[in-house]
């Protein structure tokens, strides 16, 4: 059985750092374009960060400078590293895959991690 499974969440004050990891258990995901969504309560789940099996990033607008996507393919894993924490980072983050990504749109794929709750106090 396929799966995503996600490691890393936590409670981390104002301006701390967190890295979750995202574990894939088959080969086929180093193909694919990985990323992470994140919904916190009363919103929509959105893109945070995604990254191409050949290692090209993206980041929504409100992470970019604090966020670092990155993938190891070997071991099937990709990797949030996220500093400089607020407030408004608090949400249950989701590891994706694989997505689609284009100029004018994203479309998250079929296989979700069970997801892990990032909380940033202030």
């Amino acid at each position: 059985q396929v799966q995503l499974v996600e490691s890393g969440g936590g409670l981390v004050q104002s301006g701390g750092s967190l890295r979750l990891s995202c574990a894939a258990s088959a080969s086929i995901f180093s193909i694919m374009t990985m990323g992470w969504y994140r919904q916190a309560p009363g919103k929509q789940r959105e893109l945070v960060a995604s990254v191409t099996s050949g290692g090209s990033a993206d980041y929504a607008d409100s992470v970019k400078g604090r966020f670092t996507i990155s993938r190891d393919n070997a071991n099937n894993t990709v990797y949030l590293q996220m500093n400089s924490l607020k407030p408004e980072d608090t949400a249950v983050y989701y590891c994706n895959a694989p997505i689609q990504r284009t100029l004018y749109y994203t479309i998250p794929g079929n296989y979700w991690g069970q997801g892990t709750q990032v909380t940033v106090s202030s």
